[in-house]
Order: C-alpha cells, then sequence, then structure tokens
C-alpha cells in the first residue's frame, strides 16, 4: 500500500514534469506546408536551426565523418541544392549541404534546421537528376520536420511508457503492450514520412525544370544493392522496403504499375 501511495506520487510528478517540458518548449498546433496537416510541434524554428547547427558543428569535429572539400564536388551539390532551396515551402530556413567522406556508405541524410549531407559515392554514381531527387528528398524531410516529429513522439513514447508502469493497476503485462503499441505507431509515421518526403522530391525536382522519373532510377539503383541479401517480410520494417518506395513515386507520378511494384 505505502509503495503504491509512493508510486502514485512519482507518476503524478513525472506527469507534471512533462507537461511543464511541453509548454516551455512552446507546445502548439502548426499547418505543416510539408504534409498539409495542423501538427502539435514543440520546438520553435529558432530551436529547430540551433539543434541542427549543434549537431552539424558535431559532425564537422568527427574524425570519422570528414567533410570534402573538393570544389568540384561542392560546387555540383551547392548548384543543384539551392535551386531545390529556392522552391520548397520552407523559405524562411537557410539550407547547407555537404559532401561527406565514406568509401562504404551510400546515403544521404538531413539535420533539422536545414543541414543537407550527401556521401561521395552515392554523389559520384548520380547524374545531376538524380542528385537533384536525393536532395530534394532530404530538403522535404526537413521541410516536413520530420527529425523533429520523431523526437516529438520518442519523448511521448517515454512518458506513457512510465505511466503505464507507474498508474494505479499498472503491470508490467500492460506496460510491455503499451510499448508495442507505441513502436508500431512510429513505425507507421516512419514509413509515412519516407514517401512523403519521395513526394516532396517529386514536386521540387519539377519546379526546378529537373526529371522527377530520375527518382526511379536512383531507387533502383538502391534495390540492386538490397536483392544481394535476404529481407524479412516488410511489416515490421522501420522504413519502408526500396520497392514500396519505387510503387510510391510512379504513383505519385501517375506512372503506370506493374506485378514487380508490388513484390519486395
Amino acid at each position: 500500500m505505502v509503495f503504491e501511495k509512493i508510486a502514485k506520487k512519482v507518476f503524478i510528478r513525472y506527469l507534471l514534469f512533462a507537461i511543464c517540458f511541453l509548454s516551455l518548449c512552446g507546445c502548439a498546433t502548426e499547418y505543416n506546408t510539408g504534409t498539409h496537416k495542423e501538427d502539435w510541434i514543440f520546438y520553435s524554428t529558432e530551436s529547430e536551426v540551433s539543434m541542427g547547427l549543434a549537431i552539424s558543428r558535431a559532425i564537422a569535429k568527427d574524425k570519422e565523418m570528414k567533410i570534402s572539400n573538393d570544389p568540384i564536388d561542392i560546387k555540383r551539390v551547392n548548384r543543384i541544392g539551392d535551386k531545390i532551396a529556392e522552391v520548397c515551402d520552407r523559405s524562411e530556413l537557410t539550407y547547407y549541404f555537404y559532401v561527406l567522406l565514406d568509401e562504404k556508405e551510400v546515403n544521404a541524410f538531413s539535420l533539422p534546421g536545414g543541414y543537407v549531407y550527401i556521401f561521395k559515392k552515392l554523389l559520384d554514381d548520380l547524374n545531376d537528376d538524380e542528385l537533384a531527387f536525393v536532395l530534394a528528398h532530404e530538403v522535404g524531410h526537413i521541410v516536413s520536420r520530420h527529425a523533429i516529429k520523431a523526437l516529438q513522439a520518442a519523448i511521448a513514447a517515454n512518458v506513457l511508457t512510465l505511466a503505464g508502469a507507474f498508474a494505479p493497476g499498472g503491470s508490467g503485462e500492460f506496460a510491455q503492450g503499451l510499448s508495442f503499441a507505441l513502436a508500431q505507431i512510429m513505425v507507421g509515421y516512419s514509413r509515412e514520412d519516407e514517401f512523403n518526403a519521395d513526394e516532396q522530391a517529386v514536386k521540387y525536382t519539377k519546379i526546378c525544370g529537373y526529371d522527377s522519373k530520375a527518382g526511379i532510377n536512383v531507387m533502383e539503383k538502391l534495390y540492386k544493392e538490397e536483392k544481394k541479401t535476404i529481407n524479412p517480410i516488410s511489416f515490421f520494417r522501420t522504413h519502408p522496403y526500396t520497392a514500396q518506395r519505387i510503387r510510391h513515386i510512379r504513383e505519385t507520378l501517375h506512372l503506370p504499375l506493374s506485378a514487380a511494384d508490388y513484390l519486395n
């Protein structure tokens, strides 16, 4: 009985702390120009930019993630990236594009606040139309604030999981079930975000005069790498299979689909 009372107090204090924290972060609904929905945004644009700047500075100091100084690569990425940035739906941000040196990594990623990175190995394998799609995809993540929303979801997951553990009458089974449900929601958001970023990439590349179908070429190149390994059923994957993204890009471009587009 005494433990229950103490646990209940801890539970209430934790929830109050979480509510205060979210209030201080400026919790409010805001129209998301990338998703075209009203989203709960806990971080202001200024906070988002500060977060991205802090992470980008850490990357610059990281010896394992060396930034390229090749003027040809830098000029090419900035030339195409700046065009995408000019037409994207978040003009209040300044966008920065970097090339990372890594002999094995074939990828690109973005940080909150306008920071986009592409690895040299992927860059060298893309023509300008394909590069435009990749950069536009990463800009799309920034426009839709996917990283910020993922961070908010992680905070909410921690709050609700602890709430289930300390709630009166709560049990380990309840907490496990809640964690599983939250995991599925977060998985769903992740897939949705990838599809949304591809939609943004189609939109921005088309406005800039690039061939939006180049996104399919990019996915097919990555697909060839994926086919070298056997992948499990996609239900619990955090990100959609490349084949699923190819199908979604085709649907966005209103292109005809084949049976292969429905296979993993």
